[in-house]
């Protein structure tokens, strides 16, 4: 630190006292610069301390901020991980849902195609015997069968007793005709002549126990006055003039023949 020193017109004693005067005033002033410097090291000494603090707690600040950004980023990367895995599960679980429903409409749809075909080949055979029959019987018709009711008919032209004239139905798949009702005794009396003809009712095998051909007992009956009367002699029965007579059986006579003609479904 600079000093400086003014001189003037003094006496000698007054110079020397202020000689020694400035001494002392520049060993102040000196010691007072020593003291200011070492006041001021002392200070700048205890402000580095100070600075280096202030630099730990900005580091440590900058270490919790990227602690806390890594805690936030785990907690967001373990959001998405469990969306994510949640989503996977939720797309999962409606896949095996519309495969099942698939699996069930195909399954479904196979019985749906297998019952349309089971139809199908139902409605061909039911074809298939409708075409048959028809040609039957267009062929019976020809040969004088005639057609009622479910049923084909011969009237015969020739006379044969009782016996032979089974045998002869018997042997183109029919029998001596049922007669279950007026209704089918009116319409065989038109078709037939006014002699009488044979149906297939007798008492062959127990007296007085009247049975169609099929074992059937007789319900309708249409006799006619006093009949029948043969007793134990006249076995079997004609049919004459809309009313039923018994004869013998060797006896010959028209016959009619039955058979069924149902179409089965």
């Amino acid at each position: 630190m600079s000093s400086y020193v003014i001189y003037h017109s003094v006496p000698r004693n007054a110079i020397q006292g202020l000689d020694r005067e400035r001494v002392e005033m520049n060993v102040e002033i000196y010691e007072s610069a020593d003291d200011f410097r070492t006041q001021t090291d002392s200070k700048t000494n205890r402000q580095q301390p100070l600075q280096c603090t202030g630099s730990e707690t900005v580091r440590n600040r900058s270490h919790r901020s990227v602690l806390v950004c890594l805690v936030v980023l785990c907690v967001l990367l373990l959001t998405a991980v469990i969306v994510l895995c949640v989503l996977i599960y939720t797309n999962n679980h409606q896949f095996h849902i519309n495969n099942k429903n698939i699996t069930q409409e195909r399954d479904q749809l196979l019985s749906n195609y297998i019952n349309i075909t089971e139809e199908r080949d139902e409605i061909r055979a039911k074809f298939n015997n409708i075409t048959k029959l028809y040609k039957e019987l267009r062929t019976n018709l020809y040969d004088g069968w005639i057609y009622y009711k479910f049923s084909l008919y011969f009237i015969s032209l020739e006379e044969k007793n009782w016996t032979e004239s089974r045998r002869y139905c018997r042997e183109r798949g029919a029998d001596l005709i049922i007669i279950n009702n007026k209704e089918e005794q009116d319409f065989i009396e038109k078709k037939a002549t006014k002699k009488g003809f044979w149906i297939g009712l007798s008492d062959s095998d127990e007296e007085g126990r009247w049975k169609w051909v099929d074992g059937s007992a007789m319900i309708s009956r249409f006799w006619g006055s006093g009949e029948p009367n043969g007793q134990t002699l006249e076995n079997c029965v004609e049919s004459a003039a809309l009313v039923w007579n018994d004869l013998y059986c060797h006896m010959t006579r028209k016959w009619i023949c039955e058979r069924s003609f149902l179409i089965c479904y």
